[in-house]
């Protein structure tokens, strides 16, 4: 449905995400898949979406030059934001650890930002949903941390694993913003675009 009205277009994730591409290929759209590494860092004034809407239109800036009048880059970035600052990807066990037991018993804010880059316009959107946990006692955190990979996730944590499975006991939003994007607004933004 979607692919016929973007039939026009050259979709490009710029994305490494094995989650983000299989979302794009459950929402029948034909894409190419290009990724060009380039720091994450961001202004440290920045708060809550702002920071994930800035890392997602930063994550542009390279294809400035390969987007065409046929083309939609789409960019994509997620934060856990939690006690007023934001939680990136683990950096190591200890770290991952040390996040998971901050979100322990507790309620975070998952956000995720998408920037779409045509020829002549950007827009950004972003989406988020609060997750709680139970308390995690520190050997099912381990045994996560040592039987999954906490560390291409924010959050240190994939909501769709064991983890979330066992931890997770409220959830207001968007389940799939919480695993990397918000399906709903993509598609809804894409068919706004090919009009």
């Amino acid at each position: 449905m979607l692919s016929e009205t973007l039939k026009k277009y050259q979709i490009i994730l710029a994305s490494g995400s094995p989650r983000r591409q299989q979302f794009f290929k459950d929402l029948g759209l034909t894409f190419k898949i290009s990724v060009k590494s380039i720091p994450e860092n961001y202004p440290n004034t920045l708060k809550h979406y702002d920071i994930s809407n800035y890392l997602a239109e930063l994550k542009a800036t390279p294809y400035k030059n390969e987007v065409n009048n046929n083309s939609i880059l789409i960019t994509s970035d997620t934060i856990v934001w939690h006690n007023n600052k934001a939680l990136g990807k683990p950096t190591d066990t200890n770290d991952a650890f040390n996040i998971l037991k901050s979100l322990s018993n507790d309620t975070h804010e998952v956000i995720t930002s998408v920037c779409f880059t045509t020829k002549n316009d950007q827009k950004t959107i972003h989406d988020i949903t609060k997750v709680t946990f139970k308390h995690l006692t520190n050997d099912e955190i381990w045994y996560y941390i040592n039987n999954f990979d906490p560390f291409d996730k924010a959050g240190a944590y994939g909501i769709q694993e064991w983890i979330g499975k066992i931890g997770v006991t409220k959830i207001e939003g968007s389940f799939f913003n919480v695993m990397g994007l918000p399906t709903h607004k993509v598609y809804q933004c894409l068919n706004e675009l090919a009009k």
